[in-house]
């Protein structure tokens, strides 16, 4: 069903972790060249910078093509026709990707993930035009206008699946939040199907991921997971799915409270304490710095909605006193993981034992000197052009005062 082969894969992680070591000086040069040429891959693949220009330049490309389609060829079309033909332009893109990879070999290349991209987005606009035109896109209750959405999530499932992209996994989360609206108008209903189908979705994933624990998927499938957990958090804190945020976070409003009922709002309450725990307990147990990340993420999340659920008044200190907080515990890990034998307790150090994480904060920072260069460059000084110098006198050679 995947797309690429598992000794693909295998060996461009193999790759990755060569690289990785030899950065940090665990591999001789001559090591490093030799195991370099025992993994050679057949598949292209290029550096995040130029991936992001190609997946822009492919989406202006296959808009731009889309919309002189329709003015070239169609004149005032029908919703119904302007349907049929994004139908038909969400099959087009979708071959293309399958052609890029399977012919030309392309792997993160940019053009594959920017065809499969806008399938999906054809998809859902031409399933809207042609099935419900005349309609808005707004949500109504029971309506089958849910079928929208939920090909959506269905088809990015497929193109996470089929292509490995973990971001369309993250789309088809997103798609999925708009499906209960359609089915009914109760709030607390709809927070509680879409914590299922992320349960759901969880309890699947964790099956399958139990079968590949040190393979090539083992950090795709960490990745999903912990976007699922998330995913749960966030749908059981009405605080932070709530749309007015600033009435719930700093003016110490019930409101929320009252669009609930008592006993499902301080469920969700409880249940935000007890999720961080177990998410922090399951990514130690298997290591996995990616739920670990997410549990941590989710505790802060608790910590700082606690208030607005209880109704009290916000200060504007109390971001300072929870960062005293994080900077104690982390400051006290790190002390009692570096005191372990060796600075190691239980297979976690404090130690940096890979440049994975240099790598991406060097990238992090080069983007974001890109994106604002001139909040680090200072700006020209401008001198204004009617300010003369004057009022002074030089001895000699007829020189006056403006000179």
């Amino acid at each position: 069903m995947r797309l690429y082969t598992a000794s693909s894969e295998e060996i461009l992680r193999a790759r990755k972790l060569l690289t990785d070591w030899a950065g940090e000086g665990f591999l001789t040069k001559a090591q490093y060249q030799h195991l370099e040429q025992e993994t050679v891959s057949e598949l292209r693949t290029t550096n995040i910078f130029l991936r992001l220009i190609l997946f822009l330049f492919t989406l202006i490309t296959v808009a731009t093509a889309a919309a002189l389609f329709f003015v070239v060829f169609l004149s005032r079309p029908s919703e119904q026709t302007t349907g049929i033909f994004l139908l038909i332009f969400a099959g087009v893109c979708y071959a293309a990707a399958e052609v890029a990879v399977s012919k030309t070999r392309l792997y993160r290349y940019g053009i594959e993930e920017a065809l499969a991209v806008c399938s999906v987005g054809f998809l859902c606009a031409g399933m809207q035009a042609a099935l419900f035109s005349g309609s808005h896109y707004s949500p109504k209750p029971l309506g089958a206008q849910f079928v929208v959405p939920a090909a959506g999530a269905v088809f990015s499932l497929w193109i996470w699946r089929r292509f490995g992209l973990s971001y369309a996994f993250l789309a088809a989360m997103i798609f999925a939040l708009f499906v209960p609206g359609y089915w009914t108008s109760s709030h607390s209903a709809q927070h509680v199907i879409v914590a299922g189908f992320y349960a759901a979705g969880l309890i699947g994933i964790t099956a399958i991921r139990s079968r590949h624990r040190y393979d090539y998927l083992e950090d795709a499938y960490s990745l999903v997971e912990a976007f699922l957990w998330l995913g749960i958090y966030l749908a059981i804190n009405l605080k932070l799915s709530s749309l007015n945020l600033s009435a719930h976070w700093w003016g110490g409003s019930t409101r929320a409270a009252a669009e609930f009922a008592r006993p499902f709002y301080w469920t969700t309450w409880v249940l935000i304490w007890c999720l961080p725990p177990v998410v922090l307990a399951r990514g130690v147990r298997h290591k996995d710095r990616f739920v670990i990340a997410v549990g941590a993420i989710a505790a802060i999340l608790t910590f700082v909605s606690n208030k607005p659920y209880l109704g009290w008044q916000r200060h504007t200190w109390d971001p300072m006193l929870l960062g005293i907080l994080l900077s104690g515990v982390a400051l006290f890990l790190r002390r009692w993981l570096a005191s372990g034998p060796g600075g190691i307790r239980h297979g976690f150090t404090a130690a940096r034992l890979s440049g994975k994480d240099k790598h991406w904060m060097n990238a992090g920072s080069a983007v974001l000197g890109l994106v604002s260069p001139h909040s680090i460059t200072p700006s020209p000084q401008t001198s204004s052009p009617e300010f003369r110098f004057g009022g002074g006198a030089s001895g000699g050679g007829g020189a006056g005062g403006d000179f």
